[in-house]
């Protein structure tokens, strides 16, 4: 299993100059979907129901401020095996090309970020998980 830095860096040497929300987002729809494809978690690291969608709390303490993220030192972009790797192009491929805000507002629509945020008002923060259990549900269902 990859490290989160590790598809972090993965994802910036594909990507790059990102949005750390676009980041963020990747990171989330590469583990949703390695858990479909792969039939396992991509990484280990707690997501989070944050108010512009998942996020990767472990990721965001080193990107906090920065509006554009380039590369991705804390992580090492080979260590990602075949299949990993596999999972994340495919999800470049299709995500990729989209804005962080229209990823972000796609995470709104579905149902593990919503089902986690259940019970916060508008705008209010929270760090409510988004499970893999949730996104293995909702993805495979697709």
């Amino acid at each position: 299993m990859a490290a989160v830095h590790d598809v972090a860096a993965y994802v910036l040497s594909k990507k790059s100059p990102i949005t750390a929300m676009k980041l963020q987002k990747l990171l989330y729809y590469s583990q949703a979907w390695s858990l479909v494809w792969n039939d396992k978690p991509l990484f280990k690291a707690r997501i989070e129901a944050w108010v512009n969608g998942p996020v990767v709390p472990e990721i965001y303490q080193y990107h906090r401020g920065k509006y554009e993220v380039t590369n991705w030192t804390r992580g090492d972009a080979g260590s990602l095996d075949a299949r990993e790797r596999r999972a994340v192009d495919a999800v470049l491929k299709f995500y990729g090309t989209k804005t962080s805000q229209w990823l972000s507002n796609l995470t709104h629509q579905e149902d593990p970020w919503i089902k986690a945020r259940r019970g916060a008002l508008p705008g209010q923060q929270t760090q409510n998980e988004i499970t893999t259990a949730a996104m293995a549900e909702y993805y495979s269902s697709l």
